[in-house]
């Protein structure tokens, strides 16, 4: 009895944020490289959520340098600051905001939006509150407000609350906005599937209405500009709730929680996605389920009640959830897009119609961009840029849905290199969006979707239409390529033989230049030599009115 009392003596409670604290692994904190990206895109996703949701096109502006030694082994101190354009945040809210863990107003709502764990942000701060011993310095303002706030926010890691420090309204350049900046301990890593410029890159990708400036600590990177090459603001859909069927049980009694005092009827009709009061009565009549459940309060319902309601729901054919939930980038601003990537000399694009994969709705993004660059091996892999709600994905790729996808596709069959069950090969970037309110990831830091065979199906479609318009491409070209090799080979042995008929017939020499030229006319040459003459045209008119300009200078000058 006495060792029984002495063992449950030890059992504790935790705070969420102590819980986290504790194993900042889970979201995106496992190494000091990741520690800085995940601190910069949870800063950036915030940003862009924040402009969206009030009809603001975004401009960012990121600043990353090394300050020196970090207080870890190995690592080194990094500040890292986001500065956007946003509508400010009220200065009651800046410390559940940046401080409290599970504050979002994105937890649990079915939207499409970047994050919807209400972790991220406060990991961050608790990230630099550890390593850097400060969390995190904020300057907002809001329109109308005179002075911005400028605090710095720590969590009370016990308590799992943001409090407010070194409080301050100070002048600020800009009528509306928000600034966060982080010191923490980190490596930085530019380049690479996991480096600072791949993010930046994909960021820009699926945002197109995103304007964009960054400075990075490398002097051979200059400070830049990114230009938005849309104004079209994506139109996020209203929140939609999730459907039985994509539950487990103890996902559907904590799905209660979230509901307190209200009828298990009404928790069912406003909770849940296609469970309306005929799916009631279908769950009394046909499931068995006791009729004085749907009259209980939800809080009342014992563990038995709630396992009869789940398997009931289980067992019926409820309808697919609605597809209006979700979110598009578009062909035509993915297009204008894809070509802010680099040196693109063709690129295809296809956005599939939205649809159900384990009735959660999804829509599928693909973009194929072939690169100029020449110094990329023909035998070197594509570059893949994994999305998630327009949040790029960069680690752990290999048990990523997508990527499960990308392999599984015969890019043989469209002109490019592959080798079995690898990528394709070639100078070419693939990037593909997945957007739904309901994503499933691996992990809680959000690096990897989880393959299904549903979803894996769905994406392998979209590459699948992506890789036909691409293949057609190809061929266009290789036939073109075969034709100009056929001229070529004409073109080297053509006037050889004019010359030879000409010796033979005796023909003079105007009757020689005049066999020449029907010759070109027939292999399509003379477009060109006569665009070469006009080049040559054009370049003595310039060298002439040049020299004219000079003597009519040196004229004024004498007079």
């Amino acid at each position: 009895m006495a060792a029984h009392m002495a063992s449950t003596q030890k059992i504790t409670t935790s705070s969420t944020a102590e819980y986290f604290s504790k194993n900042l692994q889970q979201v995106g904190f496992s190494s000091h490289t990741k520690a800085v990206l995940t601190t910069l895109k949870e800063a950036v996703d915030n940003a862009l959520d924040a402009c969206e949701e009030n009809d603001i096109l975004p401009e960012i502006r990121i600043e990353i340098e090394k300050l020196g030694a970090g207080s870890m082994k190995n690592a080194e101190q990094i500040r890292i600051c986001v500065v956007d354009n946003g509508p400010g945040i009220d200065p009651d809210d800046v410390p559940k905001v940046f401080g409290e863990y599970l504050a979002s107003s994105k937890f649990g709502r079915g939207r499409c939006t970047r994050g919807q764990q209400g972790i991220g942000i406060s990991a961050a701060t608790t990230w630099a509150q550890l390593t850097g011993g400060k969390g995190a310095l904020i300057i907002t303002k809001q329109k109308g407000m005179r002075k911005a706030l400028k605090a710095r926010v720590e969590v009370d890691i016990k308590n799992n609350k943001g409090t407010m420090k070194d409080k301050d309204m100070i002048d600020w350049d800009r009528p509306n906005g928000t600034s966060v900046e982080f010191i923490i301990d980190g490596r930085i890593q530019l380049n690479g599937e996991a480096g600072l410029m791949n993010y930046l890159l994909g960021t820009s990708l699926v945002n197109p209405h995103l304007t964009l400036h960054y400075k990075l600590p490398d002097p051979e990177i200059p400070e830049t500009t990114i230009e938005r090459v849309s104004k079209d603001f994506p139109k996020i859909p209203e929140a939609v709730e999730p459907h039985p069927h994509t539950m487990k049980l103890g996902e559907f009694i904590a799905h209660s929680h979230l509901f307190g005092k209200v009828k298990t009827s009404n928790w069912l009709g406003k909770g849940f996605s296609r469970v309306g009061p005929s799916v009631i009565q279908e769950l009394i009549k046909t499931a068995g389920v006791k009729k004085a459940i749907f009259e209980k309060n939800v809080d009342q319902l014992d563990e038995a009640e709630f396992k009869s309601l789940y398997t009931g729901l289980q067992n019926l054919p409820l309808m697919a959830p609605s597809t209006s939930s979700v979110l598009s980038i578009g062909e035509e601003s993915l297009s204008k897009s894809i070509q802010r990537l680099g040196a693109v000399d063709y690129f295809s694009v296809v956005t599939r119609k939205p649809t159900i994969c384990d009735f959660k709705p999804v829509e599928v993004e693909v973009a194929i961009a072939r690169l100029q660059v020449k110094t990329v091996e023909q035998d070197t892999p594509v570059q893949v840029l994994r999305f998630a709600n327009r949040v790029p994905l960069q680690f752990d790729k290999s048990a990523c849905a997508i990527y499960n996808s990308l392999t599984t596709v015969n890019w043989k069959a469209y002109g490019l290199v592959q080798p079995k069950e690898s990528l394709p090969q070639g100078p070419y970037i693939v990037a593909v969006s997945v957007v739904s309110p309901f994503i499933k990831f691996k992990n809680a830091s959000k690096e990897t979707i989880d393959s299904s065979d549903e979803l894996v199906e769905e994406i392998r479609r979209a590459l699948m239409q992506a890789g036909q318009k691409l293949s057609k491409h190809i061929r266009r070209e290789d036939k073109a390529n075969e034709l100009e090799e056929k001229i070529r080979h004409i073109e080297q042995f053509g006037p050889i033989l004019v010359e030879g008929i000409c010796r033979i017939t005796k023909a003079n020499d105007t009757r020689k230049e005049k066999a020449r030229l029907g010759l070109m006319k027939l292999l399509g040459r003379d477009a060109q030599e006569a665009e070469k003459d006009l080049e040559s045209a054009s370049e003595k008119l310039e060298a002439h009115l040049v020299k004219t300009k000079k003597s009519e200078t040196v004229e004024e000058v004498e007079a």
